[in-house]
């Protein structure tokens, strides 16, 4: 008995580590889809598909399984809904318009964003050790995806939103996961980013305004391979969506966030998957900052924790 319930503790500990390790590999995926597309869609056109592949998805497991809540926090739910999807308009848009190196780095300084948070709304601080961490592991983001910036300031103002952005929805989550189901509070996500993009629609064909390719938006139906990419985008987004859900719901924010950072591991390969050169001696150097940046984390999380 005293080993299982080692092994209990053990599996209660690492569990949002181990969601936002998995949720970091569908967002990455996403981002490889989303750049596959990015001749034939705009931002706000993906944010529709990936939204509605969602819906459809998950409204059958919600019909089967009806969630079990509490609830009483409908305001926060619908703020935490639109966070999310406003988050993943600046992201795509950088996707489309940047390298997804750098697009996906800029989303990650949600974690430092995040971390600032939890310490001024919250007071969530694990010392400076895990600070240092946070800042290593941003550094080692920085030397994989070397920010490129000759694009125009838009662009990268674009990514710096989609950070903070970010944040502020990934601190919502722990908040709303003692009042709703983790399908809830997913469901409140897609169904903005659905409902967004149909009022931009509306907008443009009904007043006559220009669709700028992120907020105000045309239709356009897939065609061919298109909608595999369409299909992948959406269902890869759909399980980073539910994974960090749950990563977020089972710690800290502040502790959890920093596993963001595998996201960028899995990005080199997919990127090198769609045709990016090998990452250089630099690169590498970064990730053994994001790996080094995990262990101190998990160290840290470990002493802080009860013994067995």
């Amino acid at each position: 008995m005293g080993n299982l319930g080692g092994l209990m503790i053990r599996d209660v500990r690492y569990k949002g580590i181990f969601f936002m390790l998995l949720a970091a590999l569908g967002f990455s995926l996403m981002g490889g889809a989303a750049k596959a597309l990015k001749e034939s869609f705009t931002a706000g056109q993906l944010v529709f598909y990936r939204n509605a592949i969602g819906l459809i998805f998950l409204a059958p497991g919600l019909l089967i399984k009806p969630p079990i809540q509490a609830g009483g926090r409908p305001w926060r739910l619908a703020f935490r809904g639109l966070m999310g999807a406003l988050a993943l308009y600046t992201l795509l848009y950088c996707i489309l318009h940047l390298p997804l190196g750098t697009a996906m780095s800029y989303n990650l300084t949600s974690a430092l964003f995040i971390a600032i948070f939890s310490f001024l709304l919250f007071g969530e601080y694990h010392g400076r050790r895990v600070l240092l961490a946070v800042l290593l592991g941003f550094t080692g983001m920085l030397l994989i995806y070397k920010p490129v910036m000759h694009y125009p300031w838009y662009y990268h103002a674009t990514g710096l939103m989609s950070g903070i952005i970010s944040a502020i929805a990934y601190l919502t989550l722990g908040r709303l996961a003692a009042y709703y189901d983790s399908r809830v509070i997913v469901l409140s996500f897609l169904l903005a980013g659905v409902i967004l993009p149909t009022i931009s629609l509306l907008i443009h064909y009904m007043s006559g305004i220009h669709a700028d390719g992120l907020f105000v938006i045309n239709w356009k139906w897939p065609a061919g391979i298109e909608w595999f990419y369409i299909l992948f985008m959406g269902i890869a987004a759909l399980f980073g969506q539910y994974c960090v859900t749950k990563a977020y719901g089972a710690d800290k924010a502040g502790i959890v966030s920093v596993f963001g950072y595998s996201n960028i591991i899995y990005s080199v390969f997919i990127g090198m998957l769609l045709g990016d050169a090998f990452p250089d001696l630099m690169s590498w150097g970064g990730i053994t900052c994001i790996i080094i940046s995990g262990i101190i984390i998990s160290l840290v999380k470990r002493s802080q924790l009860p013994d067995d």
